[in-house]
């Protein structure tokens, strides 16, 4: 049975692929998919803007004077606590998480986290000390990890499947935009003499998630989620809409159906397999070591340096004006915007595969030359080496 499966969902992948070579018309000429696209990207794809904004908010507050008075100059420990409260939020939400998105739903898993998000925002914004801030970050952490995941889902079984692995790596890169908007926001506030200086980027903060609270309601919920929840008629007449422009009779559609029962049927079939499974062959220990160390290696790759601690790397090479390193921080998101939306258009072109191993290589050589300039400028005060590592963040990220 397990191999009849197998073999019928090969087939109905290959026939989904030549279908779509021969599907030629472009999404903005498809008015269903059209006005999809227009609601998905404030209600979906801009999900990681509010991971982005926190990333850059706390470079921007680092160089905010009123931020750092008003909190007493958190530094050290304490401040890498601050930094690190998100990420630890997100790993107490992690076991929760799948559950949510496989009970109820994609949609309703964006409307959970982006709640959350909000009432963090709101603590965050009135906090009246260094523990009720804190505190804050915990929560918006909390509250990421159940949009990222609905988001991530939605566009991967809701969007035309030609578009999906642009749609994917601009969904990665709307993190940028969030960074753009917070490192403009922070330097547009930087000589506020008061404590809006730093209360009003936090307030904005919010924006994404209010987006995605009232765009949510204007897009449909995962077609592969119905089909699991056996509602597939409900399925059908989504992809009808959205892929057949209304064509019941469309191949495209039919294969796409097809395909998703098969592989629900498929994994229901293998759910009740144990996880120890995954680690009783060669192979299969062999594919969990990869996928741990390409998400270990990735978020360790040197990233959240400059990150959350922009400010004081820059100091380390003398930078030390506030204003100056606001806006190389809000250079440095725009730049990484650019360079991130070119490498997502250039999928269609390179496989994935190529492109980790020439990022990876490339950040190894760069990174390498980054840490000789600093040293370099720690012994010498060398004002070409501060350049130079100026220079290389730029090229690493």
């Amino acid at each position: 049975m397990k191999g009849q499966t197998d073999v019928a969902l090969v087939a109905q992948e290959s026939e989904v692929k030549r279908l779509l070579e021969l599907d030629t018309v472009p999404w903005y000429k498809r008015k269903n998919l059209r006005k999809l696209y227009l609601c998905l990207i404030p209600a979906v794809l801009g999900v990681e803007m509010t991971s982005g904004y926190d990333g850059s908010i706390l470079n921007g507050l680092q160089a905010v004077k009123p931020w750092l008075d008003y909190f007493d100059n958190p530094g050290g420990a304490l401040l890498g606590l601050i930094t690190a409260a998100f990420s630890i939020g997100a790993v107490v939400a992690i076991p929760f998480v799948p559950y949510t998105n496989d009970r109820i739903g994609r949609k309703h898993s964006i409307t959970i986290g982006s709640s959350i998000i909000v009432l963090g925002v709101i603590l965050q914004t009135a906090a009246v000390n260094i523990e009720m801030f804190l505190v804050s970050r915990l929560i918006l952490g909390i509250g990421i990890p159940f949009c990222i995941s609905g988001a991530s889902q939605l566009i991967a079984e809701l969007t035309h499947p030609r578009h999906t692995s642009v749609i994917n790596g601009l969904f990665n890169e709307s993190w940028y935009a969030g960074a753009i908007i917070a490192a403009g926001v922070t330097l547009g506030t930087f000589n506020m003499p008061n404590n809006w200086a730093w209360r009003i980027p936090s307030l904005l903060q919010v924006a994404p998630s209010l987006l995605q609270l009232t765009f949510i309601w204007f897009i449909p919920e995962s077609p592969r989620w119905l089909v699991s929840r056996d509602r597939s008629d409900e399925a059908f007449e989504i992809l009808v809409k959205y892929h057949g422009e209304g064509d019941r009779e469309s191949p495209l559609v039919l294969a796409e159906f097809a395909e998703i029962q098969t592989t629900v049927r498929f994994e229901m079939e293998n759910s009740k397999r144990r996880w120890v499974e995954l680690l009783q062959t060669p192979g299969n220990r062999r594919r969990v070591a990869v996928a741990i160390c390409v998400g270990f290696f990735s978020q360790w790759s040197g990233n959240g340096l400059v990150s959350y601690y922009l400010a004081k790397v820059l100091g380390t090479v003398g930078i030390s004006d506030k204003r100056n390193q606001n806006q190389i921080n809000l250079g440095l998101t725009c730049w990484n915007l650019v360079t991130g939306i070119t490498g997502a258009f250039l999928t269609k072109k390179l496989n994935r595969r190529t492109q980790y191993m020439i990022a990876f290589v490339g950040m190894t050589v760069v990174f390498a030359c980054w840490t000789g300039a600093s040293a370099d400028y720690a012994n010498t005060k060398n004002q070409q080496a501060a350049g130079a590592v100026v220079g290389m963040i730029f090229v690493y990220y």
